[in-house]
Protein backbone atom coordinates (compact mmCIF):
# COMPACT_ATOMS: atom_id res chain seq x y z
CA UNK A 1 0.00 0.00 0.00
CA UNK A 2 1.32 3.42 -1.13
CA UNK A 3 -0.19 6.55 -1.24
CA UNK A 4 3.01 8.90 -1.31
CA UNK A 5 3.88 9.34 -4.96
CA UNK A 6 7.75 10.64 -3.94
CA UNK A 7 8.19 7.16 -2.29
CA UNK A 8 7.43 3.41 -2.64
CA UNK A 9 6.49 2.84 0.81
CA UNK A 10 6.09 3.99 4.56
CA UNK A 11 9.64 2.49 5.45
CA UNK A 12 11.39 3.91 2.83
CA UNK A 13 10.15 7.05 3.56
CA UNK A 14 11.27 6.75 7.25
CA UNK A 15 14.94 5.42 5.96
CA UNK A 16 15.62 8.75 3.77
CA UNK A 17 14.29 10.70 5.96
CA UNK A 18 16.42 9.68 9.00
CA UNK A 19 13.46 8.25 11.20
CA UNK A 20 14.49 4.54 10.89
CA UNK A 21 17.16 3.55 13.63
CA UNK A 22 15.62 -0.18 14.42
CA UNK A 23 13.26 -2.97 13.42
CA UNK A 24 11.85 -6.05 15.17
CA UNK A 25 10.93 -7.47 11.54
CA UNK A 26 11.43 -5.14 8.85
CA UNK A 27 10.82 -7.55 5.72
CA UNK A 28 7.58 -9.06 8.05
CA UNK A 29 6.20 -5.64 8.49
CA UNK A 30 6.98 -4.26 5.23
CA UNK A 31 4.67 -7.04 3.60
CA UNK A 32 2.15 -6.26 6.40
CA UNK A 33 2.26 -3.04 5.15
CA UNK A 34 2.01 -3.39 1.59
CA UNK A 35 -1.25 -5.46 2.10
CA UNK A 36 -3.53 -2.58 3.73
CA UNK A 37 -3.95 -0.30 6.27
CA UNK A 38 -1.79 -0.90 9.50
CA UNK A 39 -2.60 0.67 12.91
CA UNK A 40 0.50 2.45 14.93
CA UNK A 41 1.26 4.16 17.77
CA UNK A 42 3.39 6.32 19.69
CA UNK A 43 3.47 7.62 23.33
CA UNK A 44 3.37 10.67 24.95
CA UNK A 45 3.77 11.50 28.57
CA UNK A 46 2.16 14.44 30.18
CA UNK A 47 5.19 15.68 32.31
CA UNK A 48 4.03 19.56 31.43
CA UNK A 49 1.41 21.00 29.64
CA UNK A 50 3.09 21.11 26.43
CA UNK A 51 4.91 19.15 24.41
CA UNK A 52 8.63 20.50 23.45
CA UNK A 53 10.40 19.98 20.07
CA UNK A 54 11.88 16.67 21.17
CA UNK A 55 8.73 14.92 21.10
CA UNK A 56 8.57 16.69 17.20
CA UNK A 57 10.39 13.06 15.69
CA UNK A 58 7.57 10.76 17.30
CA UNK A 59 4.62 13.06 15.70
CA UNK A 60 6.37 13.60 12.59
CA UNK A 61 6.54 9.43 12.34
CA UNK A 62 2.86 9.21 13.28
CA UNK A 63 2.36 12.07 10.51
CA UNK A 64 3.82 10.19 7.67
CA UNK A 65 2.24 7.46 8.58
CA UNK A 66 -0.81 8.68 8.38
CA UNK A 67 -0.07 10.20 4.74
CA UNK A 68 1.27 6.47 3.72
CA UNK A 69 -2.41 5.69 4.41
CA UNK A 70 -2.28 4.41 7.55
CA UNK A 71 -3.74 4.85 10.97
CA UNK A 72 -1.86 6.51 14.01
CA UNK A 73 -2.49 6.56 17.24
CA UNK A 74 -1.57 9.02 19.77
CA UNK A 75 -1.23 7.69 23.28
CA UNK A 76 -1.24 10.09 26.38
CA UNK A 77 0.23 8.43 29.36
CA UNK A 78 -2.11 9.40 31.69
CA UNK A 79 -1.63 6.30 33.60
CA UNK A 80 1.88 5.70 33.21
CA UNK A 81 2.86 9.48 34.06
CA UNK A 82 1.95 8.15 37.68
CA UNK A 83 4.70 5.91 37.53
CA UNK A 84 6.81 8.01 35.38
CA UNK A 85 9.59 6.63 32.54
CA UNK A 86 12.76 6.09 33.62
CA UNK A 87 14.28 5.63 29.89
CA UNK A 88 17.33 8.09 29.24
CA UNK A 89 16.91 9.70 33.33
CA UNK A 90 19.56 9.53 35.63
CA UNK A 91 16.90 10.33 38.46
CA UNK A 92 13.09 9.72 39.72
CA UNK A 93 11.53 12.19 37.82
CA UNK A 94 8.90 14.22 40.14
CA UNK A 95 5.81 12.42 40.92
CA UNK A 96 2.51 14.12 39.49
CA UNK A 97 -0.47 14.77 41.39
CA UNK A 98 -3.15 13.66 39.40
CA UNK A 99 -4.50 17.32 39.04
CA UNK A 100 -1.37 17.76 37.52
CA UNK A 101 -1.53 15.05 35.05
CA UNK A 102 -4.64 16.19 33.89
CA UNK A 103 -4.27 19.67 33.20
CA UNK A 104 -0.94 18.31 31.09
CA UNK A 105 -3.06 15.92 28.96
CA UNK A 106 -5.62 18.97 27.98
CA UNK A 107 -2.79 21.00 26.39
CA UNK A 108 -0.98 18.27 24.96
CA UNK A 109 -4.17 16.65 23.25
CA UNK A 110 -4.81 20.29 21.53
CA UNK A 111 -1.26 20.27 20.16
CA UNK A 112 -1.34 16.88 19.02
CA UNK A 113 -4.43 17.57 16.76
CA UNK A 114 -2.89 20.21 14.94
CA UNK A 115 -0.68 17.66 13.31
CA UNK A 116 -2.84 14.45 12.50
CA UNK A 117 -6.39 14.21 11.44
CA UNK A 118 -8.67 12.42 14.19
CA UNK A 119 -12.02 11.36 13.96
CA UNK A 120 -13.91 8.26 13.06
CA UNK A 121 -13.76 8.05 9.29
CA UNK A 122 -11.67 6.11 6.83
CA UNK A 123 -7.68 6.57 7.59
CA UNK A 124 -8.55 9.19 10.96
CA UNK A 125 -6.08 8.67 13.84
CA UNK A 126 -7.13 8.30 17.37
CA UNK A 127 -6.09 9.84 20.32
CA UNK A 128 -6.29 7.41 23.78
CA UNK A 129 -5.64 8.12 27.41
CA UNK A 130 -3.83 4.79 29.01
CA UNK A 131 -5.16 6.69 32.30
CA UNK A 132 -8.76 4.81 31.05
CA UNK A 133 -7.29 1.14 31.51
CA UNK A 134 -4.52 1.49 33.89
CA UNK A 135 -5.85 4.04 36.98
CA UNK A 136 -8.40 1.70 38.34
CA UNK A 137 -6.66 -1.53 37.48
CA UNK A 138 -6.21 -3.94 40.44
CA UNK A 139 -2.65 -4.44 41.76
CA UNK A 140 -2.93 -7.79 42.55
CA UNK A 141 -5.42 -8.67 39.23
CA UNK A 142 -2.63 -7.08 37.62
CA UNK A 143 0.51 -9.03 38.65
CA UNK A 144 -1.42 -12.37 38.37
CA UNK A 145 -2.58 -11.13 34.57
CA UNK A 146 0.43 -9.42 33.35
CA UNK A 147 3.34 -9.52 36.10
CA UNK A 148 3.28 -13.09 35.57
CA UNK A 149 4.64 -13.32 31.92
CA UNK A 150 7.80 -10.74 32.85
CA UNK A 151 11.23 -12.08 33.54
CA UNK A 152 12.98 -10.13 35.62
CA UNK A 153 16.24 -11.58 34.32
CA UNK A 154 15.08 -10.02 30.88
CA UNK A 155 13.89 -6.68 32.34
CA UNK A 156 17.20 -6.06 34.22
CA UNK A 157 18.58 -6.92 31.10
CA UNK A 158 16.76 -4.09 29.39
CA UNK A 159 18.95 -0.54 28.80
CA UNK A 160 16.26 1.68 30.33
CA UNK A 161 17.16 -0.32 33.26
CA UNK A 162 20.31 -1.77 32.94
CA UNK A 163 21.93 2.08 32.61
CA UNK A 164 20.54 3.05 35.67
CA UNK A 165 21.47 0.53 38.09
CA UNK A 166 24.52 2.65 38.86
CA UNK A 167 22.61 5.77 40.24
CA UNK A 168 19.70 3.67 41.25
CA UNK A 169 15.98 2.82 39.98
CA UNK A 170 13.19 2.83 42.18
CA UNK A 171 10.58 0.17 42.07
CA UNK A 172 8.21 2.17 40.96
CA UNK A 173 9.95 2.86 37.83
CA UNK A 174 10.82 -0.47 37.37
CA UNK A 175 6.98 -1.33 36.76
CA UNK A 176 7.08 1.27 33.80
CA UNK A 177 7.89 -1.24 31.34
CA UNK A 178 4.93 -3.30 32.01
CA UNK A 179 3.03 -0.62 31.98
CA UNK A 180 3.36 0.17 28.81
CA UNK A 181 4.41 -3.31 27.48
CA UNK A 182 0.13 -3.78 28.46
CA UNK A 183 -0.63 -0.49 26.79
CA UNK A 184 0.81 -2.64 23.31
CA UNK A 185 -1.78 -5.03 24.08
CA UNK A 186 -4.83 -3.12 25.20
CA UNK A 187 -4.18 -1.24 21.82
CA UNK A 188 -4.11 -4.37 20.33
CA UNK A 189 -6.74 -5.37 21.49
CA UNK A 190 -9.44 -2.81 20.94
CA UNK A 191 -7.87 -1.26 18.03
CA UNK A 192 -6.17 -3.73 15.78
CA UNK A 193 -2.99 -1.84 16.78
CA UNK A 194 -0.01 -3.78 14.95
CA UNK A 195 2.95 -1.35 15.28
CA UNK A 196 4.68 0.54 18.11
CA UNK A 197 6.92 3.13 17.18
CA UNK A 198 9.00 5.24 19.47
CA UNK A 199 12.94 6.98 20.24
CA UNK A 200 15.81 4.43 20.01
CA UNK A 201 15.62 4.77 24.01
CA UNK A 202 12.36 2.83 23.87
CA UNK A 203 13.52 -0.04 22.37
CA UNK A 204 13.10 -2.55 25.44
CA UNK A 205 9.60 -1.70 26.59
CA UNK A 206 9.11 -1.89 22.41
CA UNK A 207 10.00 -5.10 23.01
CA UNK A 208 8.65 -6.07 26.18
CA UNK A 209 4.86 -5.29 24.99
CA UNK A 210 5.55 -6.95 21.92
CA UNK A 211 6.30 -10.45 23.66
CA UNK A 212 3.21 -9.64 25.67
CA UNK A 213 1.36 -9.55 22.52
CA UNK A 214 2.44 -12.98 22.02
CA UNK A 215 1.93 -14.66 25.15
CA UNK A 216 -1.49 -13.28 26.40
CA UNK A 217 -3.22 -11.87 22.56
CA UNK A 218 -1.22 -14.33 20.54
CA UNK A 219 -0.67 -11.62 17.96
CA UNK A 220 1.85 -10.94 15.67
CA UNK A 221 3.08 -7.36 16.36
CA UNK A 222 6.52 -5.26 15.00
CA UNK A 223 8.32 -1.95 16.81
CA UNK A 224 10.01 0.76 15.36
CA UNK A 225 12.38 3.05 16.44
CA UNK A 226 14.03 6.52 15.81
CA UNK A 227 17.18 7.50 16.78
CA UNK A 228 17.55 9.81 19.07
CA UNK A 229 18.41 13.13 17.27
CA UNK A 230 21.70 15.31 18.83
CA UNK A 231 23.33 18.11 16.93
CA UNK A 232 25.85 18.04 15.19
CA UNK A 233 27.70 19.93 18.44
CA UNK A 234 26.63 16.84 20.12
CA UNK A 235 23.97 18.83 22.46
CA UNK A 236 20.42 17.52 23.23
CA UNK A 237 18.12 19.11 20.51
CA UNK A 238 15.84 21.65 21.62
CA UNK A 239 17.68 22.77 24.59
CA UNK A 240 18.68 26.67 24.52
CA UNK A 241 20.36 29.20 27.60
CA UNK A 242 16.11 29.78 28.23
CA UNK A 243 15.65 26.14 28.26
CA UNK A 244 13.35 23.75 26.44
CA UNK A 245 12.13 24.77 22.90
CA UNK A 246 8.53 24.36 23.85
CA UNK A 247 5.69 24.07 21.30
CA UNK A 248 3.11 26.03 23.08
CA UNK A 249 3.27 29.71 22.24
CA UNK A 250 2.77 31.01 25.33
CA UNK A 251 5.98 29.10 26.88
CA UNK A 252 7.96 29.60 23.57
CA UNK A 253 6.46 32.03 21.13
CA UNK A 254 6.55 31.64 17.75
CA UNK A 255 8.81 34.34 17.25
CA UNK A 256 11.63 32.42 18.97
CA UNK A 257 10.46 29.06 18.01
CA UNK A 258 11.25 30.61 13.91
CA UNK A 259 14.52 31.94 15.22
CA UNK A 260 15.90 28.56 16.90
CA UNK A 261 15.64 26.98 13.77
CA UNK A 262 16.99 29.75 11.93
CA UNK A 263 20.24 29.40 13.98
CA UNK A 264 20.90 25.76 13.66
CA UNK A 265 23.76 24.37 12.99
CA UNK A 266 24.88 24.39 9.45
CA UNK A 267 25.77 21.27 9.74
CA UNK A 268 22.65 19.75 10.65
CA UNK A 269 20.04 21.87 7.97
CA UNK A 270 19.65 18.78 5.31
CA UNK A 271 19.20 16.59 8.38
CA UNK A 272 16.57 18.95 10.02
CA UNK A 273 14.71 19.26 6.64
CA UNK A 274 14.13 15.77 6.38
CA UNK A 275 13.29 15.38 9.51
CA UNK A 276 11.35 17.81 10.61
CA UNK A 277 9.25 19.00 7.41
CA UNK A 278 7.21 17.55 4.55
CA UNK A 279 8.80 19.00 1.57
CA UNK A 280 10.09 16.74 -0.97
CA UNK A 281 13.12 15.30 -1.25
CA UNK A 282 13.77 17.20 -4.51
CA UNK A 283 13.06 20.47 -3.04
CA UNK A 284 15.13 19.10 0.58
CA UNK A 285 18.24 18.17 -2.18
CA UNK A 286 18.00 21.29 -3.57
CA UNK A 287 18.21 23.19 -0.30
CA UNK A 288 21.23 20.73 0.47
CA UNK A 289 23.51 21.61 -2.17
CA UNK A 290 22.99 25.70 -0.87
CA UNK A 291 26.88 26.40 0.65
CA UNK A 292 28.05 29.56 2.63
CA UNK A 293 25.76 32.42 2.75
CA UNK A 294 23.27 30.56 0.33
CA UNK A 295 22.83 28.23 3.12
CA UNK A 296 20.95 30.99 5.28
CA UNK A 297 18.17 30.47 2.63
CA UNK A 298 17.66 26.73 3.26
CA UNK A 299 17.74 27.51 6.97
CA UNK A 300 14.97 30.09 6.54
CA UNK A 301 12.77 27.77 4.70
CA UNK A 302 13.39 25.18 7.37
CA UNK A 303 12.06 27.51 9.81
CA UNK A 304 9.25 28.75 7.87
CA UNK A 305 8.11 25.48 7.35
CA UNK A 306 8.31 24.01 10.84
CA UNK A 307 7.03 26.95 12.51
CA UNK A 308 3.94 26.54 10.31
CA UNK A 309 3.67 23.32 11.00
CA UNK A 310 3.68 23.93 14.76
CA UNK A 311 2.06 27.54 14.58
CA UNK A 312 0.52 28.14 11.21
CA UNK A 313 1.06 29.86 8.02
CA UNK A 314 0.10 33.47 9.84
CA UNK A 315 2.27 32.84 12.33
CA UNK A 316 5.58 31.44 10.38
CA UNK A 317 4.63 34.94 8.23
CA UNK A 318 4.32 36.99 11.16
CA UNK A 319 7.62 35.35 12.31
CA UNK A 320 9.66 35.75 9.44
CA UNK A 321 8.33 39.53 9.10
CA UNK A 322 9.65 39.98 12.63
CA UNK A 323 13.04 39.05 12.08
CA UNK A 324 13.70 40.78 9.20
CA UNK A 325 12.21 44.27 11.38
CA UNK A 326 14.78 42.74 14.08
CA UNK A 327 17.65 42.79 12.04
CA UNK A 328 16.90 45.78 9.49
CA UNK A 329 15.62 44.60 6.92
CA UNK A 330 12.66 46.08 7.14
CA UNK A 331 9.07 44.25 8.32
CA UNK A 332 6.95 44.36 11.56
CA UNK A 333 8.17 43.91 14.97
CA UNK A 334 5.15 42.99 16.61
CA UNK A 335 6.05 39.59 17.19
CA UNK A 336 9.04 40.25 18.87
CA UNK A 337 8.95 38.90 21.84
CA UNK A 338 7.84 42.03 24.36
CA UNK A 339 6.93 42.11 28.34
CA UNK A 340 5.26 45.41 29.41
CA UNK A 341 6.61 47.33 32.13
CA UNK A 342 5.78 51.10 33.86
CA UNK A 343 7.88 54.30 33.25
CA UNK A 344 7.26 54.15 37.39
CA UNK A 345 9.14 51.03 36.82
CA UNK A 346 12.14 53.06 35.79
CA UNK A 347 11.98 55.53 38.14
CA UNK A 348 14.78 56.12 40.82
CA UNK A 349 17.56 53.33 40.38
CA UNK A 350 15.48 51.32 37.72
CA UNK A 351 15.16 47.91 37.39
CA UNK A 352 18.46 45.22 37.49
CA UNK A 353 19.22 43.93 33.62
CA UNK A 354 20.10 40.30 35.87
CA UNK A 355 16.32 40.32 37.32
CA UNK A 356 14.69 41.36 34.03
CA UNK A 357 16.51 38.26 31.53
CA UNK A 358 15.00 35.88 34.24
CA UNK A 359 11.51 37.26 34.05
CA UNK A 360 11.19 37.83 30.49
CA UNK A 361 12.54 34.08 30.47
CA UNK A 362 15.20 35.19 28.12
CA UNK A 363 17.38 32.75 30.71
CA UNK A 364 16.62 30.58 33.56
CA UNK A 365 18.65 31.64 36.27
CA UNK A 366 20.32 34.59 37.53
CA UNK A 367 23.90 32.74 37.47
CA UNK A 368 22.93 32.18 33.42
CA UNK A 369 22.63 35.62 32.66
CA UNK A 370 25.63 36.75 34.85
CA UNK A 371 27.26 34.66 32.58
CA UNK A 372 26.23 35.82 29.26
CA UNK A 373 27.20 39.30 30.61
CA UNK A 374 30.44 38.66 31.31
CA UNK A 375 31.17 36.30 28.24
CA UNK A 376 29.63 39.69 26.25
CA UNK A 377 26.48 38.21 24.74
CA UNK A 378 24.01 40.54 26.32
CA UNK A 379 23.07 43.81 24.78
CA UNK A 380 20.90 47.00 25.27
CA UNK A 381 19.57 48.99 22.40
CA UNK A 382 22.24 47.08 20.28
CA UNK A 383 25.14 48.40 23.05
CA UNK A 384 26.76 45.11 25.01
CA UNK A 385 26.88 44.96 28.25
CA UNK A 386 29.70 44.56 30.67
CA UNK A 387 28.85 45.30 33.91
CA UNK A 388 26.95 42.57 35.69
CA UNK A 389 24.94 45.18 37.96
CA UNK A 390 23.54 47.05 35.02
CA UNK A 391 20.44 48.61 35.69
CA UNK A 392 17.64 49.71 33.50
CA UNK A 393 16.56 53.41 33.63
CA UNK A 394 14.42 56.01 31.85
CA UNK A 395 17.33 56.95 29.49
CA UNK A 396 17.40 53.70 28.18
CA UNK A 397 13.54 54.27 26.59
CA UNK A 398 13.59 54.70 22.83
CA UNK A 399 10.09 54.85 21.11
CA UNK A 400 8.93 53.91 24.20
CA UNK A 401 10.75 50.25 24.46
CA UNK A 402 13.98 48.98 25.75
CA UNK A 403 15.55 46.53 22.98
CA UNK A 404 17.66 43.47 24.56
CA UNK A 405 19.97 41.04 22.95
CA UNK A 406 21.18 37.74 23.64
CA UNK A 407 23.65 36.49 21.35
CA UNK A 408 23.36 37.28 17.72
CA UNK A 409 19.68 36.38 17.11
CA UNK A 410 17.63 36.52 20.31
CA UNK A 411 15.51 39.99 20.95
CA UNK A 412 12.84 40.67 23.42
CA UNK A 413 11.39 43.89 23.96
CA UNK A 414 10.27 45.90 26.73
CA UNK A 415 7.41 48.23 25.94
CA UNK A 416 7.15 50.25 28.65
CA UNK A 417 3.82 52.35 29.20
CA UNK A 418 2.30 54.80 31.05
Amino acid sequence: MNARPDFPSYLAEMKWRGFFEQCTDEAALAELMAAGPVTGYAGFDPTADSLHIGSLVPIMGLLHLQRHGHRPIAIVGGGTAMVGDPSGKTELRRLLTVDDIDRNLAGIRAQLGRFLRLGDGPGDGLMVDNGDWLRDKSYIDFLRDVGRHFSVNQMLARDSVKTRMETGLSFLEFNYMILQAYDFLVLNRDHGCRLQVGGSDQWGNICSGIDLCRRLGRAEVYGLTYPLIMTAAGEKMGKTAAGAVWLDADRTSPYDFFQYWVNVDDRDVGRFLRLYTLLPPVRVQELEALQGADSRQAKQVLALEVTALVHGAEAAQAALAAARAAFGGGGDAASIPASVHTAADLAADGLALIDVLVSAGLVESKGEARRLVRQGGVRVNGEAVADEQRRLVAADVQDGRIVLQLGKKRHHHLRIEG
